[in-house]
């Protein structure tokens, strides 16, 4: 039987543009990890990794234009945001060249032998070692900084282990140009081809998980799908990790002191916030909880002008188009659940924004019919619950589950620490044990549909939810729409944030016990980043980064960006009383590789 052929489609006429390759076959997807598996031993060499990125930055940037004009064909999200996405991508390739070669992540410990202590304390010295092949499961949306030679990818060849990529059905044309251009950058960099590793089609990315040899897998798209492949990678006879980010609903919070102050501001901010890229970002706000009032009526004719000029966009795939269409009609036909401006179709194979409200105690209700408003909706649109007072807001987030970020929009005296405009529920004890209560652990999942379908059969779809960045600044994306938050200090060194099921709540701020600190404390269990006064659309590649969150969100603890993305891919060993002949470099007393390290509780280089 002859393998199926893999298209390259173009969204915004859904036809065909190329046969780009084949699928896998079984036999070639063994070839392929194989292939990797051989070549760890050629990326031991940590400078020889830090050169094959940096070159693979370099060869993809002098490809810029073809890379673009692949990429906008097979995705249409334009040649403005591809090239920022490009910068964001070889920015981050750089980036990890850079913590290869500083040697932090390695993270080296040596506690030399006291047999005064009691017990005995032997000679330990302590580093981590790269797992070995890694497979990664690209994204829709993000076509070069979530997919070949993305977060993972680089990630994983900075850790020192082999890549194999399994490319996404939305951008195969993209995913063969892009391999190339890293295959030929390990050419350059004396490495073999091996490691990195493209298979295409939905069979092949389920022999990739199971293969015996692939130690860890990262996989940015759906919850169905990657919860189809977290499974499947934990009934193997050997576990591996799986590192998924699933889905996020990435809920706002706006207190009446904001929309008092600045309702216009807000309404404009979240219309281009939840329509950029099309409403296709992984970290686009879905859910808001607003006030009732003048004020929240402001925001809402504020964003409802907004949303109203936003031009109609096209979708990754029609697959995703008609997803996005059922599910809004769905949730606009619930009950009490108005369209202010009605998303939908914007033509034969465009989208239009819109948004929908609804009472805030509607999403409330413990198994009410509104539980489908509290899942993510890939596409150009966000719920807009209006909310009475504190309680209401509290019992909302009480029925989330895990978010990639939560967002604070907060009055000038809130972010200085007080209470003003706290409204309905008061400043004392009982707004405190309504924002911190009982159940707003995130970890629920279980009644979560998949909200971003189109991912290519096997679930390798949609989002990812980081955006495009100025070359060589590695910016947040989303130019306008990311701000940075104002007067964050409210959360900082807080004891005892675990909000879930306290009764009273979680503590606040160092400063104080204030309105702001006490929903900063509410939202904490509920996502990896909290945003003040800003908008989550930008996850800007930095160090102090966390992209990740309780699940659905992602499925372990570690981020996907920033550099300790690395981790995901390394495991600690311990040497006790090796002879000193015997030590890896990492480890030997004379330090001959100049790594920081910490000896006997104190750091060094």
């Amino acid at each position: 039987m002859a393998a199926a052929p893999v298209w390259s489609v173009d969204p915004r006429t859904g036809k065909r543009r190329e046969q780009v390759a084949v699928e896998a076959t079984a036999a070639e997807v063994d070839a392929a990890v194989r292939a990797a598996h051989d070549a760890r031993d050629a990326l031991a060499d940590r400078r020889v990794r830090a050169a094959l990125l940096r070159r693979a930055a370099d060869l993809l940037d002098g490809a810029g234009e073809r890379i673009v004009e692949a990429a906008d064909a097979e995705t249409a999200l334009g040649p403005g945001r591809l090239t920022g996405e490009l910068g964001r991508t070889t920015y981050q390739l750089r980036a990890f060249a850079d913590v290869v070669e500083e040697g932090a992540f390695l993270d080296v410990r040596i506690d030399h032998a006291d047999p005064a202590l009691t017990p005995p304390r032997p000679d330990l010295r302590r580093y981590k070692i790269p797992l070995g092949v890694v497979a990664v499961y690209a994204a829709s949306n993000f076509p070069l900084a979530f997919s070949v030679p993305g977060g993972d990818t680089a990630s994983a060849l900075a850790a020192g282990c082999p890549v194999v990529v399994k490319a996404h059905p939305d951008h195969p044309a993209t995913s063969e140009l892009s391999a190339a251009l890293l295959r030929r950058a390990a050419a350059e960099t004396g490495l073999p081809a091996g490691v990195i590793g493209l298979v295409h089609g939905f069979e092949a990315g389920i022999e990739l998980v199971r293969h015996p040899l692939v130690a860890a897998a990262g996989f940015t798209g759906s919850v169905r799908g990657g919860r189809a492949l977290y499974d499947a990678a934990a009934a193997r006879p050997h576990p591996i990790p799986f590192h998924g980010e699933l889905g996020s609903l990435n809920p706002v919070v706006v207190t009446e002191a904001a929309a008092d102050e600045r309702a216009e501001e807000i309404g404009r901010g979240l219309a281009g916030s939840m329509t950029l890229g099309t409403g296709q970002f992984c970290v686009k706000p879905g859910l808001v909880l607003a006030p009732q009032g003048p004020a929240g009526d402001r925001l809402e004719r504020s964003l409802t002008e907004a949303v109203s000029n936003t031009e109609a966009g096209v979708l990754l795939d029609h697959r995703m188009r008609d997803a996005f269409l059922d599910g809004v009609r769905e949730r606009a036909a619930l009950p009490d659940v108005q369209a202010p401006v009605t998303p939908g179709a914007g033509g034969e194979h465009t989208v239009s924004a819109g948004f929908l409200t609804v009472p805030a105690a509607r999403l409330a209700e413990d198994g009410g019919t509104h539980d489908l408003l509290l899942e993510e909706c890939f596409g150009p649109v966000t719920v807009l619950a209006r909310y009475t007072d504190d309680a209401e807001v509290g019992a909302v987030l009480a029925r989330l589950p895990g978010n990639l970020t939560a967002t604070l929009q907060l009055g000038a005296a809130e972010c200085a620490g007080g209470d003003a405009g706290a409204g309905a529920s008061g400043g004392g004890t009982g707004t405190e044990t309504a924002l911190g209560g009982t159940g707003t652990e995130a970890a629920t999942g279980g009644t979560r549909a998949d909200a971003r379908s189109g991912a290519s059969g096997g679930g390798t779809g949609a989002d990812a939810g980081s955006g495009a960045s100025g070359a060589g600044t590695g910016a947040e994306a989303g130019t306008g729409v990311s701000g940075g938050a104002t007067g964050t200090g409210a959360s900082g060194g807080g004891t005892g944030t675990g909000a879930s099921g306290g009764g009273t709540g979680a503590a606040a701020s160092a400063n104080g016990t204030g309105r702001g600190a006490r929903l900063l404390a509410a939202l904490t269990p509920l996502a990896g980043r909290l945003l003040v006064n800003g908008w989550p659309t930008g996850v800007a590649v930095a160090p102090a980064q966390h992209h990740g969150g309780p699940y659905p969100a992602t499925t372990s603890t570690a981020t996907s960006v920033g550099g300790t993305a690395v981790e995901r891919w390394l495991r600690p060993v311990v040497h006790q009383d090796t002879p000193p002949a015997l030590l890896p470099p990492e480890l030997r007393e004379d330090n001959p590789l100049n790594l920081p390290r910490r000896v006997d509780g104190r750091p060094e280089r």
